[in-house]
């Protein structure tokens, strides 16, 4: 049987320290060997691209997400699919990430880096500390190998230009900017650069869109809920957000997700209640 439908998740920080956007390692790791359990198939992004260009995927297939590139990300969510088979898609802010020796993760004999809260962790960004709370590239490099995660554009400073300029054509030139620099980052640290892009903050518009395109993007990820049809709009595609709960809360979303008919009227009824 083939998939009607690719639920995609997303996460951004696994850490232990609680607060916004954030799942506790022991929450991660179950809901990770449930789905790997259950039979589930994490696809890349190139299979998502394939599938909505009218390509098969199996019926339980997910594509894991996470967004912006956190310490956390190698400390807490690497060994975790390392030891469960599945992989994941990381949308990376490459301005954010510095050179660097690897830093020890999850199961191995060593002490682990802090990886502070989503606050702390904006906090140290603005005072340019991006090495304490962001991943380096020879952790990206190390993941890749391992095949954990695959690494995608999420812009090169994760700056919202809608509200800095008021004039179109100016943030639409700083965006345009902002975007080359993302694909010139990853194409010289990991040797390509693919049509995929996250939007910070799921922001964007129609100047935005045209931009992303000009730039080579024609898969843009949004935080709109809903999931990903055969044939679908790969300018708008949705996401599941995920939460700090138990393995059955996640497997439950997943099954709603995988059914375009469950998934539209779920998802038409957070839109109405938000």
């Amino acid at each position: 049987m083939s998939a009607k439908a690719l639920p995609v998740l997303m996460y951004h920080h696994v850490s232990p320290e609680p607060g916004l956007v954030t799942i506790s390692p022991q929450h991660f790791r179950a809901q990770m060997h449930a789905v790997a359990r259950a039979g589930y198939q994490s696809v890349t992004a190139q299979q998502l691209q394939q599938f909505l260009a009218g390509g098969k995927l199996p019926a339980k297939s997910v594509l894991i997400t996470f967004d912006d590139g956190y310490l956390d990300n190698w400390v807490y969510a690497h060994p975790v699919l390392k030891e469960t088979g599945l992989s994941a898609t990381l949308f990376t802010i490459t301005g954010w990430i510095g050179d660097g020796p690897m830093r020890p993760y999850a199961g191995q004999q060593a002490d682990l880096p802090s990886t502070p809260s989503h606050k702390v962790c904006m906090n140290a960004v603005r005072e340019q500390r991006h090495d304490d709370v962001m991943m380096r590239w020879s952790e990206i490099e190390a993941a890749q190998r391992a095949g954990t995660f695959e690494f995608h554009s999420h812009t090169h400073t994760h700056t919202r230009w809608d509200k800095l300029f008021p004039v179109v054509a100016e943030r639409r030139q700083r965006l345009a900017e902002d975007l080359a620099l993302s694909r010139e980052t990853l194409n010289a640290r990991l040797g390509s650069v693919s049509r995929h892009l996250c939007w910070p903050q799921g922001y964007f518009d129609t100047d935005y869109l045209a931009e992303a395109q000009a730039a080579g993007f024609d898969h843009l990820y949004t935080t709109q809920p809903g999931t990903v049809l055969p044939q679908g709009d790969s300018l708008r595609l949705p996401r599941i957000v995920t939460k700090d709960k138990p393995a059955r809360w996640l497997l439950n979303r997943l099954w709603l997700y995988r059914s375009p008919t469950l998934s539209r009227l779920y998802s038409q009824r957070k839109r109405v209640s938000v």
